[in-house]
């Protein structure tokens, strides 16, 4: 069987412009199987803090990505520019068929309108499939990046052989995704799953205060602010952080640090108290967690295992299997060339 190698360089005035807009070029030059090599497409990953753009094809395989860091003081128009340089460059030097995209936010997958950001100013109401179709004369397929990693990881990731698959995000805020027969499930629109909104008790409480990224950063701090001399303060110290203190579990819990273990549990189980209300009106046969938390690994992952089936109605337990990401942050990206491959065909 023959194989391709994909390498994809930028020239000096267009790597030059990108690094201008903030962006890392990375070049994968990977090679995959001719007989994987199907359409070749542009992927976008539109998020809060990170902008990713990648080609690739219907298989999954990345052949260049280009990050950006995200300015959120520059809003939605500057997250324009940075992804109109990014698919100058890429147009220049592959002839895709088609563009996918997973944005931050709730969108209308329909016409591909933004309905808004809750992180950054100037989406409202924007049609960014239209710009895109504009910008580069191609076909373009806008998706929730939560719906869009949720079916990368249906079609090649954890969820691969299994149905259905349901996705959860834990990193800068919470989402939730959910394919059925290999296809994303919508419901009535503006309808998505989520699960980040899903209401935790009367008073208003939702999943993202309490399994998101900001949040477990808060419950660092306050513990930091209790014991400044315990693990975590020592590592948060030593390494300068000034956000994302949530990171300070991994080396905290290696050390069987008692604060980080009862972080995290506390964690895990308000995830799992989440998950049991789609466990019990979904029933997925697999459980994908994701995003910046899911770095945490095994640590999370067996706590949620654990804590949900007891929260499950007898006859549903022991309830779905539960999986770290296979992808993580390839996941909306390899997510955005399915959403694109099945919008098109």
């Amino acid at each position: 069987m023959g194989l391709d190698s994909v390498r994809i360089i930028p020239n000096v005035r267009q790597r030059r412009r990108l690094r201008n807009l903030g962006a890392t070029i990375v070049f994968e030059n990977l090679v995959m199987p001719a007989s994987l090599s199907s359409l070749p497409l542009i992927a976008i990953e539109i998020g809060g803090s990170k902008l990713q753009l990648a080609t690739g094809d219907t298989s999954g395989f990345i052949a260049q990505r280009t990050r950006f860091e995200v300015n959120r003081k520059a809003g939605a128009e500057g997250i324009l520019q940075q992804i109109d340089a990014g698919l100058q460059s890429l147009l220049e030097h592959s002839k895709p068929v088609a563009v996918g995209v997973g944005y931050g936010g709730p969108v209308n997958w329909r016409t591909g309108q933004i309905v808004c950001s809750h992180h950054i100013e100037g989406w409202d109401g924007f049609n960014l499939a239209d710009w895109i179709t504009n910008r580069t004369g191609l076909p373009a397929f806008v998706e929730n990046d939560a719906n869009a990693a949720a079916l990368g990881e249906a079609h090649f990731g954890a969820g691969r052989g299994l149905d259905p698959v349901f996705w959860m995000n834990a990193g800068s805020g919470v989402g939730g995704g959910l394919v059925v027969g290999g296809h994303l499930y919508h419901g009535a629109p503006p309808g998505e799953m989520e699960l980040g909104h899903l209401r935790l008790d009367r008073r208003g409480a939702i999943t993202e205060d309490f399994c998101s990224g900001w949040s477990v950063d808060r419950l660092v701090r306050e513990e930091i602010a209790k014991n400044t001399d315990g693990a975590l303060a020592r590592v948060v110290r030593q390494e300068g952080w000034v956000s994302g203190e949530a990171r300070a579990l991994t080396p905290a819990l290696a050390i069987a640090d008692r604060a980080a273990a009862e972080i995290l549990d506390e964690v895990a189980g308000s995830m799992a108290y989440a998950l049991s209300h789609a466990v019990h009106l979904l029933h997925p046969e697999v459980i994908v967690l994701g995003g910046g938390l899911a770095l945490l690994g095994e640590a999370l992952r067996g706590r949620v295992a654990a804590a949900l089936p007891p929260l499950l109605m007898d006859a549903f337990r022991p309830g779905p299997t539960v999986r770290l990401a296979e992808l993580m942050e390839d996941a909306v990206l390899a997510g955005s060339f399915a959403v694109a491959a099945q919008r098109l065909l």
